[in-house]
């Protein structure tokens, strides 16, 4: 693939992560007005891979590197990362997104509610973004993974750690990364006291029970 084929490629893919990303902040601004709390997402993350990424991932996949086969065969040339406060924020802004009218659903897996046996946990939720170009549209995937703070440093940990050094002791590693992740799981699980939106929604409830 020449530069060119490339910079070809990821120009409606890094037009949909804008679109996407745009959406997210949006959501993120107007999902709690209430004075009290802010909005569920910490931070966001977005890019869209390099040409050496898309090459080296389609070698592994035993396919020839062209435009064709990575439009055909790749649903993570563009992505975002929403980093959330808690668990209970990643469920509320994945249905969200999918309750989204113009937005196509195209694959997810919730690796919270069954994480990796790495330990690994996020939810991943790949969407198709609309985007217009003077007559026509087109659906371009943009895969989204949320998490908490939590479970983004672990996966950047053991990134960093046990994948990208490739270390003599990888299985030890993998122990007491497994380890982390459940001692991080009990972290959040505690923190989960201390969500103001959750005694918020409480609220909204009792009053809507107490109106019926």
């Amino acid at each position: 693939m020449t530069n060119e084929q490339y910079y070809d490629l990821i120009k409606p893919y890094e037009d949909a992560r804008r679109i996407l990303y745009t959406r997210l902040e949006i959501l993120n601004h107007s999902l709690y007005r209430d004075k009290r709390t802010l909005g569920p997402v910490h931070n966001t993350q977005s890019r869209v891979k390099e040409k050496r990424s898309i090459e080296e991932k389609l070698k592994r996949m035993g396919l020839k590197d062209s435009i064709f086969n990575a439009k055909d065969s790749l649903q993570d040339i563009a992505g975002i990362r929403v980093i959330c406060y808690f668990v209970e924020d990643i469920y509320n802004m994945a249905g969200i997104l999918k309750r989204q009218p113009d937005l196509v659903v195209i694959k997810e897996r919730d690796y919270i509610s069954h994480p990796k046996p790495n330990g690994y946990r996020s939810y991943h939720i790949v969407l198709g973004i609309p985007v217009y170009c003077l007559d026509t549209m087109e659906y371009f995937p943009v895969e989204v993974q949320l998490r908490t703070m939590a479970m983004d440093f672990w996966a950047s940990m053991e990134h960093r750690v046990c994948y990208k050094k490739n270390p003599d002791n990888r299985e030890e590693l993998e122990r007491e990364f497994r380890r982390y992740a459940q001692v991080l799981e009990d972290i959040e699980m505690e923190f989960e006291a201390y969500n103001e939106r959750k005694g918020i929604k409480m609220e909204q409830e009792k009053r809507i029970q107490e109106n019926e």
